[in-house]
């Protein structure tokens, strides 16, 4: 037989994002987290035990029934883990109390902020929401209620529930969960709030009728067991559609962001692209696409996802499309820059005397004359709007070849070979 570990309830968090917490705050809180850590830990080993257990006692049982239960214990123990990280690293920044306002708005910001750990959303995941991405956008106190939820739940499924002995407080702990159900429902979307309403209501109706047994001294510990499971249950599909709505209206909101962004650049690349085919031709023939086609961005977390990898592809046939006509554009301005480089290069070696020795004045004047044929040809052609790169290539290729066959390094003459 395993015995019953403690149960650990998750301590009032201090304060809120973004605001500095008193000291006292701070220790106190960081001595109660550590004290569910150190409890839940323990209550996790021993349904880990019975997890095993049941399963090894009915195999049939365990094939068909246990993989709720294993990927309870599965998400038990990754959201511990979560836990747990965050209260090394709150430990860390509290350094024994040295804390100044800093260091206190930072032991805010880890406890209310999202968790690092990445929490697979299979292992949570509710049939009616579906999850959007690889997280649960869970803070470190949402994180601990869902890790009580799934652990009375797992009591319950377990039979490692204590006795009547401890009736009181399991009804004390059930009235303090439906209070946390009750406000979850609360913040719940139209379309699901009637149905966790409903829910609550058929809760809050059985446990009244548990305690009014109970008062006239009727045994309801087959009543209680399943009571817990139920309540259980409801707060974590609560904690697990809010954190999943929460990371959906992330996600929804960078999608639009995004969209913004990919909008304004297309813009941008069809302007770049049209001024590109009435600069050169031949021009980058690219199709700029169009963000506005693929709609408004959804809302639902699953087509939030599949809209995002839309917004990606987009995103990629936007950069090829801007490197191909910036490219061509940029062709057209190296070309002339190149061109006129040459012509400075032409007038420095005209004024210096130093063409190929031996050449006649009239024979350097014919060079000249070439090369100021070939440059204005050249420059005629990247001038033309659009202007014929192929021609242009091969003009401003032929002034500088020209150029470099008429001109010899400085000191050498023809008779020394």
């Amino acid at each position: 037989m395993i015995a019953s570990a403690a149960t650990a309830i998750t301590p009032a968090p201090p304060g809120q994002i973004g605001t500095a917490i008193t000291p006292q705050d701070a220790l106190h809180y960081l001595e109660a987290l550590g004290t569910w850590r150190d409890q839940r830990k323990g209550e996790l080993d021993q349904l880990d035990q019975a997890a095993l257990a049941a399963t090894d006692n009915d195999p049939a049982a365990g094939t068909a029934g246990s993989s709720g239960v294993t990927g309870d214990v599965m998400l038990s123990m990754a959201l511990w883990k979560a836990v747990a990280d965050r209260y090394d690293l709150l430990l860390a920044t509290w350094d024994s109390g040295r804390v100044g306002q800093a260091e206190r708005e930072r032991l805010s910001t880890l406890i209310w902020g999202r968790l690092d750990a990445t929490l697979d959303p299979r292992l949570a995941r509710r049939p009616d929401v579906p999850s959007s991405s690889g997280a649960l956008a869970l803070s470190l106190p949402e994180a601990m209620r869902l890790s009580d939820a799934l652990a009375a739940s797992l009591r319950s499924r377990l039979s490692l529930d204590a006795g009547d002995a401890d009736l009181t407080g399991r009804v004390r702990q059930l009235r303090a969960q439906l209070e946390r159900v009750r406000d979850l429902v609360t913040s719940e979307p139209p379309s699901s709030r009637d149905t966790y309403s409903r829910k609550l209501a058929k809760l809050d109706t059985r446990l009244a009728e548990l305690v009014d047994k109970t008062r006239r001294g009727a045994d309801v510990g087959g009543l209680i067991g399943p009571l817990e499971a139920d309540a259980a249950r409801t707060e974590r599909d609560l904690i697990v559609g809010s954190a999943t709505r929460t990371e959906a209206a992330r996600d929804v909101a960078r999608a639009r962001e995004l969209r913004s962004q990919l909008a304004a650049r297309g813009a941008a690349i069809r302007d770049l692209a049209a001024q590109c085919v009435a600069t050169v031709k031949p021009a980058p023939r690219l199709a700029v696409p169009d963000v506005a086609a693929l709609g408004p961005v959804p809302q639902s977390a699953a087509e939030v996802d599949a809209y995002l990898t839309r917004l990606a592809t987009v995103s990629r046939a936007l950069n090829l499309a801007h490197a191909a006509y910036a490219t061509a554009m940029d062709e057209r301005s190296e070309l002339r820059g190149r061109l006129e480089a040459y012509a400075i290069k032409a007038s420095r070696i005209a004024g210096s005397g130093n063409a190929a020795g031996g050449d006649s004045v009239e024979a350097q004047r014919g060079t000249r004359d070439d090369l100021d044929e070939l440059f204005r040809r050249a420059e005629n052609a990247l001038d033309t709007r659009p202007a014929d790169m192929v021609r242009a290539r091969a003009l401003v290729a032929a002034h500088q070849a020209y150029l470099a066959s008429r001109s010899m390094p400085s000191g050498t003459t023809r008779g020394k070979q």
